[in-house]
């Protein structure tokens, strides 16, 4: 049995995911920064654009940051 075709697409999905979550992870602290530092008025509005997230995404997320 050949799974040297498996093992390589495993590796790739692991590194993807490794790849995404660094992604979420930088996102979601620019969300928290940007929102943090400006009271903009549609400064949220722009996130959510920008993001795709939903204004309860946002503001669970700035909550979680606020007691971190």
């Amino acid at each position: 049995m050949d799974t040297a075709k498996l093992e390589l697409a495993a590796q790739r999905y692991r590194e993807a995911e490794e790849a995404l979550d660094a992604a979420r992870a930088d996102l979601r602290a620019e969300v928290v920064s940007l929102l943090s530092a400006t009271d903009e008025r549609g400064a949220q509005a722009q996130v959510v654009r920008i993001t795709g997230w939903t204004r309860e995404q946002i503001r669970l997320l700035m909550k979680a940051a606020e007691d971190g």
